[in-house]
């Protein structure tokens, strides 16, 4: 679980703490978490879109996006604006998700790269990470 001011490293998972809203910054060049609380947004806190604007905003082409199972539309925005900068997303498919909200409505965004079933997403991330995320998968 993320806490404020915790690393962000490369490959590093961090898990944004229930009732706040997580987002990555940047302090002396180094990437590091910022826990808030913020208001929530779309109903949702800790949301997705707030997370993923803040590494369209900071990391562009160098992000990745992950979308697993969810229930509504929380990532949408934030894809569609880290698509924008040229980074690559990745959503889980139907067939593994127990709730396919989320993957879906980033998926009918048109803003998805790779459409995978859960097992195959670690994998997937790994080759990006190999290959440089901006690279074509």
């Amino acid at each position: 679980e993320g806490y404020d001011g915790c690393a962000a490293e490369p490959v590093k998972i961090i898990i944004a703490p229930g009732g706040k809203q997580m987002k990555i910054g940047k302090l002396l060049g180094r990437a590091i978490v910022q826990i808030t609380d913020d208001a929530p947004e779309r109903n949702c806190r800790p949301a997705v879109d707030y997370l993923f604007r803040s590494l369209a905003n900071h990391y562009g082409a160098e992000a990745l996006g992950v979308i697993f199972t969810g229930m509504g539309d929380d990532g949408t925005i934030g894809c569609q604006l880290m698509k924008s900068r040229g980074a690559r997303i990745i959503a889980q498919d139907q067939a593994t998700c127990v709730v396919y909200g989320m993957p879906k409505s980033v998926f009918d965004a048109g803003v998805v790269d790779h459409v995978e079933p859960l097992e195959l997403i670690v994998p997937r991330v790994l080759a990006a990470v190999e290959k440089g995320v901006g690279a074509v998968l």
